[in-house]
């Protein structure tokens, strides 16, 4: 019954304007990203490096696809999970609001069936724009600006050869997507909790805004605080350090998979308790 049901969600999901909507929005506002880059990126590398080129001599072009790439990693990561998550939470709010959730609990569907099929609707969907997102990013940075060294301020300038850099970003991708998967998620049980659309979307961007408020935030918990999950939304960021951790980079990410399996447990709890009607 599980794999019907998460082929009527599908279909559903990609038959909505608005998920096309969301995945041009995105595309968009990459492609804004790089056409300023094309036009102001040197003068704003050129600031950065000022001070360093009266002290060092730089070869070859820096500002190029990995760069680029970097920009666009850290320009999306609080409009993507945005978007996302009001895709992913319209998945149920949108059904509360029509009365077509009544409609299907009339038939013989498990409620954890059919909420678990959103929530790997809400994964799948992710994952699409994901992908879409890395391939295009990496065709169009690489073919307008080609490949080259890259340099990333974290406190201090780091610089990684162009292989080394490449590695990086995709490692950096693949920790990206389990934070926007943990956002979406969370967007799924705040859509069973609260079932307006409306609302959903401000309490998603409430909990998105707070998360990066959160994010640096020291509350004198000393170790504690590590367990904390808004500190591992910005997990990917750590592969830019020039000295790689990668037993704690590892630890942080499976940790922030349990925080997304727990926000999917409790809205499948929530869901099987709630009276539908």
């Amino acid at each position: 019954m599980m794999l019907p049901l998460l082929k009527a969600e599908l279909f559903k999901l990609f038959n909505e304007s608005k998920t096309w909507y969301a995945i041009g929005a995105v595309l968009l506002i990459e492609l804004i990203i790089l056409f300023a880059a094309y036009y102001q990126g040197t003068t704003i590398l050129d600031l950065l490096l000022d001070n360093l080129k009266q002290s060092f001599y730089f070869e070859g072009n820096l500002l190029n696809g990995n760069l680029l790439i970097y920009i666009i990693l850290n320009s999306l990561w609080f409009n993507l999970p945005l978007i996302l998550m009001i895709v992913s939470s319209a998945l149920i709010t949108e059904e509360y609001k029509n009365g077509t959730l009544k409609t299907i609990m009339l038939q013989a569907v498990s409620k954890w069936q059919l909420i678990t099929a959103k929530y790997l609707t809400s994964l799948i969907f992710t994952l699409t724009v994901l992908l879409l997102l890395m391939s295009t990013t990496f065709a169009l940075a690489y073919s307008i600006f080609g490949n080259g060294d890259l340099v990333v301020y974290l406190g201090t300038l780091n610089f990684f050869p162009s292989e080394e850099a490449f590695k990086r970003i995709c490692f950096a991708f693949g920790s990206g997507t389990l934070s926007m998967i943990f956002f979406t998620t969370v967007s799924v049980t705040l859509g069973i909790l609260l079932k307006d659309p409306a609302k959903t979307w401000i309490a998603s961007a409430f909990f998105l805004i707070l998360s990066s408020l959160l994010l640096k935030a020291d509350f004198g918990l000393g170790q504690m605080e590590r367990y904390f999950f808004p500190k591992f939304t910005n997990s990917w960021q750590r592969f830019f350090e020039y000295q790689l951790n990668f037993p704690s980079i590892l630890f942080d990410n499976l940790l922030l998979i349990v925080y997304t399996g727990v926000a999917a447990v409790i809205g499948v709890y929530l869901f099987k308790k709630q009276d539908i009607g």
